[in-house]
Order: structure tokens, then sequence, then C-alpha cells
């Protein structure tokens, strides 16, 4: 494991910190390589319940390290432009909850990873952009294509997309493009309690939700209502579903054990 990926498990909670402070935490290709190795690894990891991505320093992420883009073929440019989106599919393909802490820039390839995770709490003072169009690239890279029009809505996507023009924090939570937004100083106690709260719930259940909403982006009606009776019969043959039955009728805390 590099140094410029930190990755600590505690508590259930799995954080995962860019770690290039003095390149504004600019994804190279060994971070890249870091983050898709360490997202894959928590599928698997039964002590991993919830996985906090966030930057060292003052921003979260600038996007991909510009010094990489040298003359290459066209072959060349192919496989790795698909592989930068390789941590975008282990996020949105992870069972477990994943929250973006947005502090600073949230730029490119750094907001392509906070816009495929489920949660953006965002500090007051963020900023976010996608700035491709500026360097004469197409303005969809790193999965904003897909996921901004379905957070802000194609109006406004193409607005960001096509001016690559900063949206300041209370903007971004105005138009959904973040989930919350704290001042700075209770940014850390924000994602920390948000973490701790979707550890502590059903796996299980935490699973089928995240697949159903993920299924929905793509889906039509039927097939979801198909997924939802699949999903919910599942839940409800579960140990952890009794244990939140009988927590409630006990008014006590339920103890989920993921069974």
């Amino acid at each position: 494991m590099t140094e410029k990926l930190l990755c600590e498990n505690a508590d259930g909670v799995l954080t995962l910190t860019l770690n290039r402070p003095d390149k504004l935490n600019a994804i190279d290709f060994e971070l890249l390589d870091a983050l898709t190795d360490a997202l894959e690894g928590a599928k698997t990891d039964a002590a991993t319940r919830a996985i906090l991505l966030k930057g060292g320093g003052r921003v979260f992420c600038a996007g991909a390290d510009i010094g990489q883009m040298v003359d290459r073929t066209p072959a060349e440019w192919e496989e790795i432009v698909d592989h930068y989106l390789d941590p975008i599919r282990a996020i949105v393909s992870l069972d477990k909850p994943v929250i973006a802490r947005c502090h600073g820039n949230v730029v490119g390839g750094g907001l392509g990873l906070a816009l495929a995770s489920d949660f953006r709490v965002g500090a007051v003072g963020s900023r976010y952009c996608t700035p491709f169009v500026k360097l004469a690239l197409a303005g969809c890279d790193m999965s904003a294509g897909y996921f901004l029009p379905r957070l802000v809505g194609l109006g406004r996507a193409t607005d960001m997309m096509m001016t690559a023009r900063f949206v300041e924090a209370e903007e971004a939570e105005r138009i959904g493009l973040i989930s919350r937004l704290v001042p700075e100083a209770e940014l850390d106690t924000a994602v920390d309690e948000l973490a701790q709260q979707l550890a502590a719930g059903a796996p299980r259940t935490t699973a089928f939700t995240k697949r159903a909403i993920r299924r929905s982006l793509d889906n039509d009606m039927a097939g979801e209502f198909d997924y939802e009776i699949f999903a919910q019969v599942q839940c409800l043959q579960s140990e952890d579903h009794k244990e939140g039955v009988a927590a409630f009728m006990e008014r006590r805390a339920p103890k989920f054990k993921g069974q």
C-alpha cells in the first residue's frame, strides 16, 4: 500500500484518505490503483460496514494528475480513461454505504468520486466543478456525465459541464449536488456520526437498499417493484429483522449482526 492513500478501520468504518496534500490530492496512477484496491477489498471485509472517503490537507481532491497527460496512442488513452473509472465502479458495486467528506475544492475526478458516493457531506466554503472543457476535454469525465444529470437535473448539469463554473456550497446543497451542508468546524463530527449510524445498521438491509437505489437509475417501475418484493422477502427472513422488531417492542437500540 502506498503512502498516497491512508487506510484506517475502526468501529466498522473504513476511512480512506487521499494523501497528496502538496498536489491537492490529484489522482495519479499509484493513488488510483491503491484506492481501487482498497475499495475492492472492502467488499469482502466483514469488519467494514461503511466507508468514509476524505482528502488530506485543504481540499478534497483536485482531480486527475495533469502531469500524466502526455502524448500517448489512442489505445493507451482508452485503457487509462477506462482505468480511472475503476474506483467509481467499485463504489457503486459495494453493498456498503460510502460517504464523501467534501471540503475545499471538489473538482474533476474528485467530484466524480463524490458523485458516485452514497452521501456527500459538504463543508461551508467547499466548491464543486467539472473543469474538463477548459482543458478541451469532454465534460463527462469520471462518471460526471452519468451521475450529475441524475442528481441535479439535465439543465443544471449542462450548465456545470459546459461552462466549467464553480458551484459554491450553498448552491450545491440547494440543487441536490451534496446531501448535507455543515460548518467546516463541524464537518468531522457530522461525517463521523453519519458513518457510525450507517455502520450500526443491518448489513443485508443496507445492501438491498443500496442495490435498489442504484438499480432504479436505469430500471423501469415494474422491474424495480419486482426487485423490491425480492429484497423485502429476503430481509423479512433474517435474524437482524427479528432483532429489529424485538428492539422496537422493547424500546431499545437494536444490535444487528449481519445475519
